[in-house]
């Protein structure tokens, strides 16, 4: 799992759109290779869109042969109501690209029998080969999608009671009126979003930090039903300064200093858009490997609370061993 720490909600938003332009434009889908992409709705994509229609808008991305599928709707309120989800992906997102209508899939929470709706979706995504990307946002008490705490981690798709926490945060949409809130939604399970080849979380502001630490810090918890990411083999989270308030220093620290050795170290010309290696890291140039020692070495000893003498590194081995046991510690 990679944990990216941005300063703020803007650009926490705009590197979030950055990589989902990228992943998008280097699938470089068709109508027979659609790219496949799971959308989450509230606050915080909210940033993330509006920043893909100024992608769009210059030119940078295509959602012509993107197929897309929310993570959830109320049950029971009207389709052009102004707090529904489809209202709100058309007001932040879709109609301002070109996205073909038939390409957009958002549960009906009106529909005659809620359980084949979510069946029916099931469906469609298993039909369409899975989701290639599926971004998300949390609420405080760290639930995915609706996935409300206690939710089981092999759920799919289905109908939801809402928490009176989720009930009393979606009020302030609702004029503040709790009784105008829906209680029920139709929602994707947990393993809905986990079985998505790729999985973007965004969280951001302080009130969402205790879930963040929960996440990362602590094992896999159905209460807390982000931490399933734990599990991910290519789980992202992008996050805010406030949002890290309650992890440990040393734990910013390390994730820090992981993005620092791809762009400092190893060089983002040598890295895909996931973190992977595009190519051997293999040094002709003895000043350069001097200078990677070097670098590599005022990381480590800054970052270390060990008492490190900080004296210099004389092969590349010894900075490998540095890099092995302090991933072993």
């Amino acid at each position: 799992m990679r944990l990216i720490v941005r300063q703020d909600y803007d650009e926490v938003s705009s590197y979030s759109a950055y990589y989902v332009k990228e992943r998008i434009n280097q699938f470089e889908p068709t109508k027979e290779r659609p790219f496949v992409l799971g959308l989450p709705t509230g606050s915080s994509p909210i940033g993330v869109y509006h920043k893909l229609v100024e992608f769009y808008a210059a030119g940078e991305v295509s959602f012509e042969h993107v197929v897309t599928f929310n993570m959830d709707e109320y049950v029971g309120l009207p389709r052009n109501h102004p707090q529904s989800y489809r209202t709100f992906m058309w007001n932040h997102l879709f109609k301002h690209v070109d996205i073909k209508l038939e390409n957009v899939h958002i549960l009906d929470g009106n529909a005659e029998n809620l359980d084949e709706e979510c069946r029916k979706f099931e469906a469609e995504i298993a039909k369409l080969g899975g989701i290639e990307l599926f971004l998300g946002g949390i609420g405080p008490d760290g639930h995915i999608a609706f996935n409300e705490p206690g939710s089981s981690l092999t759920s799919r798709t289905r109908v939801k009671t809402l928490a009176y926490e989720t009930i009393m945060a979606n009020a302030r949409f609702f004029g503040g009126d709790v009784s105008r809130v829906p209680k029920l939604a139709l929602t994707v399970g947990v393993a809905t979003v986990m079985d998505a080849r790729e999985v973007v979380i965004v969280i951001t502001g302080a009130h969402k930090s205790l879930a963040l630490a929960k996440c990362i810090e602590e094992g896999v918890n159905h209460m807390w039903t982000v931490s399933s990411i734990q599990m991910h083999p290519k789980g992202l989270i992008v996050c805010d300064e406030d949002a890290t308030l309650e992890l440990h220093v040393k734990t910013v620290k390390y994730f820090k200093s992981i993005e620092h050795v791809h762009h400092s170290i190893i060089g983002p010309h040598n890295l895909g858009l996931q973190g992977n290696l595009l190519r051997n890291m293999i040094d002709t140039n003895q000043t350069a490997k001097r200078r990677r020692r070097l670098m590599l070495q005022s990381l480590l000893n800054n970052d270390d609370d060990d008492g490190s003498n900080g004296s210099t590194l004389s092969s590349s081995d010894e900075t490998e061993d540095i890099v092995s046991k302090r991933k072993r510690a």
